[in-house]
């Protein structure tokens, strides 16, 4: 195979004529270009060193334009890329261990040991000619080689997996996917987004983790999820936030505590506890903007990390708290629980995608517009 390659390719470099008479019209001007001597860092198709990676971006537009109209020129690429598979593997693991915390962390995302990962880079850098990871430390730091390279591996990654794409009959995404939602949403539309993921992508393999924001934010920026749906924004430097969805929240008490006109203002300015999730969660910052504009300075919280035992805790008078509007509703139509009128609303809470900076992936695009269709928090709650 390496030869019949390797011939193929030198013959196609001294016969562009070949080439021509194999391609569409529309194809002729594209592959010259890519061959062209007189190119500014013109280098052979195959990047055998990181000095290739670091001025190939010249080629890839054209690259990708003659993929989609050439079928003689895809069953050649698919070929090398085939020959090349474990280089492929090398740069993927390459990339996974330079945006993980550690080597664990990437090697557990590749489902591979952590020798077995060392061993890739190792490689890889034998093939590159140079260190990637400084290891002498306590911890591999990235030298300098390994952040020029690290600005590209995505790219050829990419651009690999449009090859590869464009070869074979498309059935959406693939490989796996680890992703975090907090526990509202994993109680209303997590179902529908996985059975969405599902359908779209059958050969995608899902995890999801539910937990509070703040570690789920701590895993995403570990490199441990893909992507993860938390309340509000993300203040790390390294994670990127779009917001995709609102969720509304009211105060709810149980009967025998809201009375007829009760306001939660009141009840809790009477020493009444305040159940809610743990400081971690999103609603937290809610909930404390919602003390500071009533001015209510000092309140006996009661912290529990499961909403269903909040609102168990609500429905035996243990105290006041915030319930979701649909699900409230609910349960004030059950006669459950009862809103509590106050002169200062809560603040709509805003829910965001995030995603780790520098992460252009297929997937996460295409989950960001998934998530963005599926949110929905009125959905109904399973056990409500």
């Amino acid at each position: 195979m390496q030869g019949d390659i390797g011939l193929l390719l030198e013959h196609l470099d001294r016969n562009p004529g070949v080439v021509q008479h194999q391609l569409s019209s529309d194809c002729k001007a594209v592959y010259p270009a890519a061959n062209n001597r007189n190119t500014p860092d013109a280098h052979p198709v195959f990047p055998e060193r990181l000095h290739f990676m670091q001025s190939s971006c010249w080629w890839q537009e054209e690259l990708k334009t003659v993929l989609h109209e050439s079928e003689f020129f895809r069953i050649m690429l698919f070929a090398l890329i085939e020959y090349l598979a474990m280089t492929l593997k090398q740069l993927e693991a390459f990339y996974w261990a330079a945006t993980c915390a550690n080597f664990a962390i990437a090697a557990q995302r590749l489902n591979l040991s952590i020798s077995s990962l060392s061993k890739r880079i190792t490689e890889l850098e034998g093939s590159l000619g140079t260190t990637l990871f400084d290891r002498s430390g306590h911890r591999a730091n990235l030298t300098q080689s390994g952040q020029e390279l690290l600005a590209h591996s995505l790219d050829l990654l990419d651009l690999a997996a449009d090859i590869k794409g464009s070869m074979t009959k498309s059935s959406g995404l693939s490989g796996h996917c680890i992703f975090g939602a907090g526990e509202l949403t994993a109680m209303t539309w997590l179902p529908g987004l996985v059975a969405s993921m599902r359908s779209r992508h059958p050969n995608l393999r899902m995890e999801a983790y539910v937990d509070v924001g703040a570690t789920l934010e701590y895993r995403l920026d570990q490199g441990e999820l893909d992507f993860a749906i938390v309340a509000g924004r993300s203040s790390r430097h390294g994670i990127m936030s779009q917001p995709i969805v609102e969720a509304q929240f009211v105060w709810m008490a149980a009967p025998s505590l809201a009375g007829t006109n009760g306001t939660c203002a009141a009840l809790l300015e009477r020493g009444t506890p305040l159940i809610a999730l743990p400081p971690l969660a999103g609603t937290t910052r809610l909930i404390d903007d919602w003390l500071t504009v009533n001015r209510i300075a000092h309140v006996e919280r009661i912290n529990c990390n499961n909403w269903g035992a909040v609102v168990g805790m609500l429905s035996l008078s243990v105290g006041v708290g915030i319930v979701p509007f649909g699900w409230a509703e609910r349960l004030a139509d059950k006669g459950l629980l009862r809103r509590l009128s106050d002169k200062h609303p809560l603040a709509p809470l805003a829910y965001s995608f995030q995603w780790r900076r520098g992460d252009t992936r297929p997937l996460i695009k295409e989950m960001r517009e998934l998530v963005r269709v599926v949110a929905d928090f009125s959905r109904s709650v399973g056990f409500a």
